[in-house]
């Protein structure tokens, strides 16, 4: 397979994700209905973390049993501290990133004066708390499709190296089922949103972000194939996905009962699995 006809496969794969993208914009969701919606989206992620977890312990006992062999211990610790350094940057990464996006101070009500000029100085962080909130909603949102993107650059580097190997069946099945995913992933991406309805320029960005760099993977894992590079970025994602699935339990845990929130999680588990059974069925 040709590397235009790779970026073009791999660009179709992730840029599916703007399927579900556009349910941000449906009015008329309760606020009930868009929080299992979110936990459906958890749900989800919590397949992805342990698919990619799991390829991250397949290429970690690749190098414990090159060491055992008798070719060194470098590249099996190099990996190891390559995982662990992922995981953490991954989570406290986004923690921090959240945490800098949303410092901002809120202006304090004016004190004294008529109650004409009171009731306009309780207007302003009235409607301050509302931005507030809503900017919450929104960068929760973009950190979740941040996650995701880290996930969905694993997945292409899988498809532009099954392309470049001439694995073009196998190619093909896995750009249906990271496809399949990724449709699911945009729907999880708006979720979360609640009564907040996000720009469309919003939902582009988001979609660039998630899926974008499904096309980016396809295109460097076509070129360079590095164990270190991928067990890197399945980390980055299991410690990214990590945080984002604690927002989003503790977001829908106020809204809904603790089963509803483990059967909305059970529901999404499985569709990840579902759509990953397609890659397995062709042989990824």
């Amino acid at each position: 397979m040709s590397p235009e006809k790779a970026a073009v496969l791999g660009a179709i794969a992730g840029f599916t994700i703007f399927f579900g993208l556009p349910v941000g914009r449906i009015r008329g969701l309760g606020d009930r209905t868009r929080a299992f919606l979110s936990v459906l989206a958890a749900g989800v992620l919590l397949f992805i973390f342990w698919d990619v977890l799991d390829a991250a312990h397949e290429i970690l006992e690749s190098g414990l049993l090159m060491a055992k062999a008798g070719q060194g211990w470098a590249t099996f610790a190099g990996r190891g501290v390559m995982a662990a350094a992922g995981l953490l940057i991954g989570g406290l990464g986004l923690a921090w990133v959240e945490h800098q996006l949303m410092r901002r101070r809120t202006p304090t009500p004016m004190a004294g004066g008529s109650a004409e000029a009171a009731a306009v100085g309780a207007a302003v962080p009235t409607a301050e708390l509302a931005a507030l909130a809503e900017r919450a909603s929104l960068t929760l949102g973009m950190l979740i499709a941040v996650a995701i993107g880290l996930h969905n650059f694993s997945e292409g580097l899988a498809i532009g190296v099954s392309a470049r190997t001439g694995e073009v069946a196998l190619a093909t099945t896995l750009i249906i089922g990271f496809a399949l995913h990724n449709a699911t992933e945009g729907f999880g991406i708006v979720g979360p949103l609640g009564g907040v309805r996000p720009s469309w320029r919003w939902i582009v960005v988001a979609g660039l972000v998630g899926g974008g760099p499904t096309f980016v993977g396809t295109l460097i894992g076509y070129r360079v194939t590095s164990p270190t590079l991928e067990i890197a970025f399945y980390t980055l994602a299991a410690g990214a996905i990590l945080y984002v699935v604690g927002q989003l339990w503790n977001s829908a845990n106020r809204r809904l009962g603790a089963r509803l929130v483990l059967f909305g999680l059970a529901v999404g588990y499985l569709i990840g699995l579902a759509s990953d059974l397609v890659i397995t069925y062709g042989g990824g």
